[in-house]
């Protein structure tokens, strides 16, 4: 994790992430079978900002149809999450969703967490100009696995923030974990979650596979960042997005597919992949309110409250540590 503060032009690194670790990540997971590639690694600087692209696409509804839950159900929303003056962000990316969040909850202390360490101070010094009385911490942090939060941010009431349906990335039994990670780094306090909702596939996949190919940018450039990472030779004009919906898993899923037969290096190594071999990139579940609320009071949440649009296409979910 790396820390440092925005309130002044100071930082102050408590660790550094460790490229080693990546590295044998990502060839661990070229090499398995079936091969994939962690979907935190599509969040590099390009990453964060060409996602940042796809929240304003027409295909791509979570974000703006979050936006409107919020806005809509501010009082009943702010009542349910009571006071505090602490908001964690978890995956900020721009930060842009979690300053709807400022004035309505009173908030003098905003934590960003995220993966990608230039996005995140680029974004912060941006917000801090806009917002000079909320003091503005940023946390360097792979969450995914475990959650660390340093003790500067103080012992006020916290409001964790998992906005966008990130919470889909996680596989049921991995997002048990990750709530229960959350539950333990706020105790008396709320989570506020974003879930996107089960609904057509054909919906689905345009959301994930837009005319613009933003989203396919976004997926390839996954390719770009691991070079960097693992030193591996991929040829992004080789490989094409691919996006479906895997009914029987509740998921969306994305992939890219080799478009013809190749061989990728890394050091120490190799692997040769056929045309039509895809490499699983992310998932994206998606859930009933039901099943949902289930799984927050098993992650130990109480008082579990929930709000949808009128589609029923999105839900945003207030619980209790």
């Amino acid at each position: 994790a790396l820390f440092f503060q925005q309130n002044e032009p100071r930082r102050k690194a408590v660790s550094v992430q460790h490229s080693e670790k990546s590295s044998q990540e990502i060839i661990s997971g070229l090499t398995a079978d079936p091969p994939h590639i962690s979907p935190k690694y599509l969040y590099d600087e390009l990453g964060s900002r060409l996602f940042t692209a796809i929240t304003e696409l027409p295909e791509y509804y979570p974000t703006r149809t979050e936006a409107q839950i919020l806005k809509r159900h501010s009082l009943e929303i702010k009542q349910a999450v009571g006071a505090t003056s602490t908001l964690i962000d978890l995956g900020a990316g721009d930060g842009e969703k979690a300053t709807a969040l400022f004035e309505p909850f009173q908030i003098k202390r905003y934590v960003a967490v995220d993966i990608s360490a230039a996005f995140l101070q680029t974004s912060l010094a941006r917000l801090q100009s806009r917002y000079p009385h909320v003091e503005m911490v940023a946390v360097e942090q792979d969450f995914s696995h475990s959650l660390h939060l340093p003790n500067e941010i103080g012992n006020d009431p916290r409001l964790f923030f998992y906005p966008g349906s990130s919470i889909g990335n996680f596989n049921p039994a991995d997002a048990l974990a990750f709530l229960q990670r959350v539950r333990a780094a706020c105790p008396n306090g709320r989570l506020l979650i974003g879930v996107d909702l089960i609904k057509p596939a054909d919906i689905l996949e345009r959301a994930y596979d837009d005319a613009l190919q933003v989203t396919a940018a976004f997926n390839r450039n996954i390719l770009r960042h691991i070079n960097q990472l693992a030193q591996t030779n991929f040829n992004l004009h080789e490989w094409r997005h691919i996006a479906l919906f895997n009914a029987d898993e509740s998921r969306i899923e994305m992939h890219l597919e080799a478009t013809r037969g190749t061989t990728v290096t890394w050091p120490n190594g190799q692997r040769q992949f056929v045309a039509g071999e895809r490499i699983h990139t992310e998932n994206s579940y998606k859930w009933q309110t039901d099943a949902f609320a289930t799984l927050l009071k098993q992650a130990g949440f109480n008082d579990c409250r929930h709000w949808s649009d009128d589609k029923n296409w999105f839900a945003v979910f207030v619980a209790q540590a």
